[in-house]
């Protein structure tokens, strides 16, 4: 299970930045390979995921999903072959009242309803939430998610990870590209805080998840992008087990 990707709104709200046409669309497809920890047996296994994402917008918002498939190449019940997704369609406010909402540091307001599912550990996830979008120098977007995990699954009963109580997420994500002679950069990312819940087993710890990349323009209009991307995730999946890995990144977009 690879609960983790939340780079797709960046794409999204580039979109919408870019280009304002209800007809706009653009999906990637990403290569990630690096050594990634197993929490619940405290090993780390050189692990390939595959992802694709698509964003696109309509009159009142915009529109992000994705599916992770990973496989570390054991058999351990986890990263085998598992696929894990999101899906978050996005309400503009400033669009929806068709007013300006921007001012000052602030460019729009939003709310979103997000659900998340993975398939070997059997997660369901729905992910209510509210979004400022900022008006920063540099940046293409920078926002600040604000959203309530609540667990739609039947717990253990159900086959599922134990039941969790509703948790507040607090999630950061931006996009800022620059370049360094004539070769075109950007660092991109996010980094969410969840605070500590308790589940059908006690207490669950708060945790920290962070994964900015950088991403080389090596493509130009073929959309091909090489990078790397760090991931921190302090208290991995409810654990006590701490995560620190750089991953190779291949990405390419159309």
């Amino acid at each position: 299970m690879n609960p983790k990707r939340r780079l797709g709104p960046f794409l999204a709200t580039l979109l919408l930045a870019a280009a304002p046409s209800a007809s706009q669309a653009q999906t990637e497809m990403h290569f990630q390979y690096g050594s990634l920890t197993n929490p619940f047996a405290e090993t780390s296994t050189g692990t390939a995921v595959l992802t694709i994402q698509h964003a696109s917008f309509w009159r009142f918002g915009d529109n992000f999903f994705f599916v992770d498939v990973s496989d570390d190449g054991g058999n351990d019940g986890f990263n085998d072959k598992d696929a894990y997704g999101e899906w978050y369609p996005n309400f503009s406010l400033g669009k929806l009242s068709g007013s300006d909402l921007g001012f000052g540091p602030f460019a729009d307001f939003g709310v979103f309803a997000g659900i998340a599912m993975g398939m070997d550990a059997n997660v369901l996830q729905w992910l209510p939430g509210a979004r400022i979008s900022w008006n920063l120098p540099g940046f293409i977007f920078l926002n600040t998610d604000f959203m309530m995990a609540v667990d739609g699954t039947d717990g253990l009963d159900g086959g599922s990870p134990p039941e969790q109580d509703s948790r507040m997420v607090i999630d950061i994500n931006g996009l800022l590209p620059f370049n360094l002679g004539s070769q075109s950069f950007s660092i991109s990312g996010h980094a969410e805080y969840a605070v500590a819940t308790t589940n059908e087993l006690g207490s669950v710890p708060a945790s920290i998840l962070a994964q900015p990349q950088l991403r080389w323009d090596i493509g130009g209009q073929n959309g091909l992008f090489i990078g790397l991307e760090y991931q921190y995730w302090s208290n991995k999946l409810g654990t006590e087990v701490d995560e620190s890995v750089v991953q190779l990144l291949g990405v390419w977009q159309f």
